[in-house]
């Protein structure tokens, strides 16, 4: 089996790793973090909407299993992107937020799925094995992690950072897109002091509530797609 090993240090990382993504009502912009160099802004892949239904997607799991959401209508369903190697996701892991907040969810009979936008050879990207291997050593709880390496999932969603977090209530209606909390850093001591937007939305739907902050901005790691 092969070992994956994150690096530890934000300052390890080359620029790419490094770089912080804010999303925008008007697409996505790329903003300076910890002395990075502003980018520019990248074009919107697809426009999911709140309040519609969310886009349907057929995805095979690290188990090999075939999920879809059409299977789970009826159920509350939780999409969490990843990439392990992004220090914005370590930050969530390490601290075991991601871990309880999947947990929370599960206990509420929410189907949480992990996935994994990242093509072959780029970062991120990890083979069924592998993505196996990083659930068990980190203790996460989704119930199944689901392999996107053509992007096609994640541009229905129009998934540019990781973490980045929808909410898709038993009707099949998308009811929260975005950020995870509030305020976009590697620091885990900033976890007590964001406002959990996420967890408030997961909170509210299986309350059947409304969600009073349905979309939010995402932050993390650019979701870097396959051209071919």
């Amino acid at each position: 089996m092969t070992s994956i090993r994150p690096k530890s240090n934000l300052a390890d990382l080359p620029f790419d790793r490094r770089t912080l993504m804010l999303g925008t009502t008007a697409g996505l912009t790329m903003v300076a973090a910890g002395g990075l160099t502003v980018l520019a802004s990248t074009p919107a892949l697809a426009t999911p909407q709140i309040n519609k239904p969310a886009p349907d997607f057929t995805a095979i799991d690290s188990n090999g299993k075939t999920q879809s959401l059409s299977a789970l209508r009826g159920k509350i369903v939780a999409l969490e992107w990843t990439n392990h190697d992004c220090p914005y996701v370590r930050k969530h892991y390490g601290a075991g937020n991601m871990q309880a907040l999947q947990r929370q969810a599960a206990g509420a009979g929410v189907v949480w799925l992990t996935v994994i936008s990242s093509p072959p050879g780029y970062q991120g990207n990890v083979s069924p094995e592998q993505a196996n291997e990083l659930t068990q050593t980190r203790k996460a709880a989704p119930a199944a992690v689901l392999l996107d390496p053509k992007g096609q999932m994640g541009r229905a969603y129009d998934a540019r950072t990781t973490p980045q977090m929808f909410v898709i209530n038993a009707e099949g209606t998308l009811v929260y897109m975005g950020g995870i909390d509030s305020i976009p850093s590697t620091r885990v001591d900033d976890l007590e002091k964001a406002t959990p937007y996420f967890r408030d939305a997961l909170v509210a739907v299986t309350k059947g509530e409304p969600v009073k902050n349905a979309v939010t901005r995402p932050y993390g790691c650019t979701v870097k797609y396959t051209t071919s």
